[in-house]
Order: C-alpha cells, then structure tokens, then sequence
C-alpha cells in the first residue's frame, strides 16, 4: 500500500475491525469507493445489531461477535483507535503482511491534493482544551479552521466532507497514533506525559513512543513542554523534514526558540526577528480562561502551534479571549459560606488531578473511582502541603487511603463506603464540614468514573447537583 495517497480501492478487500464512532463511518467511506468491506465486531448487543443492519442495507458484510479470526482474502485492515495491539486478530494479519491503519491513517490517506494541513496535539492531558484554544486563535487570524480528531468530529467527515479548510487542529490520542504510520503534520505538539493507559500499550516505552510519533516528518515546528523532559527527548528522537524547529513552552521566563511567560504576559521568543534579544508579547495571563497553571500552559502550545502557522499575535490574544472551557475543566460551581466548589471530573488520572490541585492553596479534596493501575504515592506527596481535608469515594478509594496515611497522616480523611446514587451528595456533605472560609472543595478524582456513574460528565453533574441542593 506504500505510504502515498490510495486512488484505486475498487475490489480491494478490507476489514474494519470493530463498529462505533469511527468504524461505521470507516466501513461507509471504503464501501462507496468500490471495497469489498467486512466488519468484525467483538459485542453482539442491540447496538451493533443496529449499526450492522445500516452497514448490511448498503451491501457490506458484518460479523458480530467474531473479532478474532482474519476474513480470507483481507489485504487490509482498518481499526477502531481502541483495538489492543496483541489482538489475535493483528497477530494474523501480521503473520500474513498484511497493513493495520487506524481511522486516522485513512483520513490521511483519503485527503485529496492540496488539502488543508493538520497541527496536531497529544499528550496524556489537556488535550481537548490545547486544541480548542487553538482552532479559537486560527478562527480569530480569519482562517477556515474546525477542532477535529478524538474531540468528537472524526476526521473522515472533515477530510471528505464539502467544508473546505485552511488549517485543521487535530486532537490525537496515543491509541490513533499508534494506528497512523504515514501521518505527517506540518506542526504538532506534545503536552505533557505521565502513565496512562499502560494496559493498552504494555509499557511506558512503548505509550511515550506511540505519543511520539506525532513529530514524525513535521515541517515546521515540534513543540514541547519545557517542565516534561519526556516530550523534550520525543523531539530529539523524531525524523523531521529539513529546517524543523524545536520550540518550547514555559511557565517561566522564555530562553530563544521558546513561548512563556514574563511578568503576568504570554510572550513569544520563537517567532520573532532576532530571537536572541527580541520577544513579542500575544496576550496577558487573565485572557486565558481558567488562568490556572497548566492551562496556562495549554494556551502557550496553542499559541505556539498558532504562530509556527504564521498567525498574528492580535490573533493570539483575541482567540484565547474567546475561548470557553468544556464543561468538566476546572469549572467553578458555586460559593457558599467563603468556600468555593470547582469540578474537574475530568481530572481522570493522577497527572490530570496533579495539576488541579496545583491551581489551588487551600483544598478538601474529593477523590476515587476507577484506579486503571495507577498508584497515588507521588500525587499524594506533592499535594500534601494543600490538603485541608479528602473525602474519598468509588471502588479503589482504598489506594489514595494508603497513600494518604503514608504522606498525609495528618489530614482528617473521610472514607464513603458507597456506591449509591446519593453518594455524590453525601460527599458534598463531608467535604462542606471539613471546609472552612477560603477553601476550596475540589472534585479532582484522579480515577476513572465508570464504576458509579456513565463517564466523568454524569459525575461532575451529579456534582454540580449536590452542591446546589446544599445551597439551596
């Protein structure tokens, strides 16, 4: 199949490997460019019976509960992002040559001549926001732009669809990269990187180097995170095109060929004449919205991804001053009694409640749910100093406990042995009598949500719902 784009699929047989959100688009996509498309899906539940009866009613073929053996005659396959790599299935397609893409890699490969670049963002956190923040400031240079990727508008639709683009900014997971060999971005950046989904990829290695394939043939910058020696080491390593640049952002005073920050302004020293003495102001600290520390961070990959483009730094400003944060991002719910209550449900491992609880002085924290083999140790030791009080919640609550007695014995710990749907309230209850004037009530949980609630959305309402009830 090489590496360049594929005109011909007219008869070739491809197998897209599970249903979903980028597998039934997939399937569509190849089937009306003239493959002969299987899907195999793994479940067999009302919903893949549904999207299999769409998928047959167009003539593709499709076996539910059967994601293991390899359809005769595959030439290729297309993966849903979420498929391990140690799949039986894989492990024959390789046996036999055969090619794995992601949904990712065929959007690469299905965009026509001329089409609009991707700035591309990775990172274990603070993805989604970099990415809207940065499509913010590209609509504000007055380019034709969408936030597009593992953000919700699949990149099938925007690389086929009728809207034309001048720039796309592209949110990639570590899964989808894994799956996109081919894909070069003309910039792309990488966050931050802390263990996540170490059960997906088998190692630490073997995440970072997926993460790392971002910077693979970028052309004009790859940008990292000057605090995460990790990204810094990703650049160094990455095969890029001749004349890249390495470009960092700060927190701190930026050095030449970096973004920081310097008395409350973001300042550029990376795209400007004369590096060497010059910097260039794009904006102040309170534009950025929430003004905590790692989103200020976030607004500086933005803004340097922006800029490596050729946007303006009136852009910068202006596009960040638009900006408004998801729900679930360190949002501030209420005060009550001088205390406030921010949810940030979305801080779903450590590394994501780390920076959380960093944004703040004084803090009860409510914590627990799904621990994915994470351990608590480090996020304990370094947020120890700013525990007010914990109320500890979900299925491996006894994890943060142990790391609690181990680096916090002084903190008062609250442990909710519930499950229920009033467990929420409960919480809320417990971390208002901890609280005194100042505090702030934080739902940082640093675990997944899925053994009390939907997702990390349904949690932060369930939130958001109990601290007004106490306030009403």
């Amino acid at each position: 199949m090489g590496s360049g784009q594929v005109t011909d699929w007219q008869g070739k047989h491809v197998t897209v490997a599970g249903l979903g959100v980028s597998g039934v688009p997939a399937a569509k996509v190849l089937h009306a460019r003239g493959a002969v498309v299987t899907v195999v899906n793994d479940g067999d539940d009302a919903r893949a019976r549904e999207q299999a009866a769409e998928l047959e009613a167009l003539g593709v073929t499709v076996r539910l509960g059967d994601g293991a053996t390899l359809p005769e005659g595959t030439e290729l396959i297309v993966t849903a992002p979420g498929w391990k790599p140690d799949k039986p299935l894989f492990t024959a397609a390789r046996a036999a040559g055969i090619e794995i893409w992601g949904d990712v890699e065929l959007a690469w490969r299905l965009r026509g001549p001329g089409a609009a670049p991707w700035l591309a963002v990775t990172g274990t956190n603070g993805k989604t926001t970099t990415v809207q923040m940065l499509a913010s400031i590209l609509k504000a240079a007055g380019l034709r732009t969408a936030a597009v990727g593992n953000i919700g508008v699949s990149l099938l639709d925007a690389v086929l669809g009728d809207e034309e683009y001048d720039v796309l900014a592209v949110e990639l997971s570590s899964y989808q990269l894994h799956w996109a060999p081919s894909l070069r971005a003309h910039s792309a950046a990488v966050l931050n990187l802390a263990p996540d989904h170490l059960d997906w990829h088998g190692s630490m290695e073997a995440y970072a180097k997926d993460k790392g394939r971002i910077y693979e043939g970028n052309r004009v910058a790859c940008v990292y995170n000057v605090a995460d020696k990790l990204t810094e080491e990703l650049v160094r390593e990455a095969d890029v095109e001749e004349g890249c640049r390495a470009i960092g952002f700060t927190l701190g005073t930026p050095g030449p060929s970096q973004l920081g920050v310097v008395d409350g302004i973001l300042v550029d020293r990376a795209f400007v004449e004369n590096r060497q003495k010059n910097a260039q102001e794009l904006a102040e600290v309170s534009d950025v919205n929430p003004p905590a520390p790692h989103n200020i961070a976030n607004a500086l990959a933005a803004a340097a991804l922006a800029r490596a483009f050729g946007v303006p730094p009136t852009a910068v400003r202006d596009g960040l001053r638009a900006f408004t944060p998801d729900a679930h991002r360190i949002a501030h719910v209420a005060d009550m009694d001088g205390v406030a209550y921010v949810d940030d449900s979305k801080a779903t491992n450590t590394h994501a409640a780390e920076a959380s609880l960093a944004s703040y002085e004084s803090i009860v924290w409510i914590a627990g749910g799904l621990a994915k083999g994470a351990t608590f140790d480090e996020l304990v030791a370094k947020s120890a100093k700013r525990l007010r009080g914990v109320v500890l919640i979900g299925a491996d609550r006894a994890l943060i406990r142990d790391a609690l007695a181990r680096h916090a014995p002084e903190v008062p710990v609250v442990d909710l042995d519930r499950t229920d749907t009033g467990a929420m309230l409960a919480a809320v209850q417990e971390a208002r009598r901890l609280a005194v004037e100042g505090d702030t009530v934080l739902l940082a949980p640093a675990c997944a949500s899925m053994d009390m609630f939907a997702n990390y959305n349904q949690r932060g309402d369930a939130f958001a719902q109990a601290v007004r009830e106490l306030g009403a």
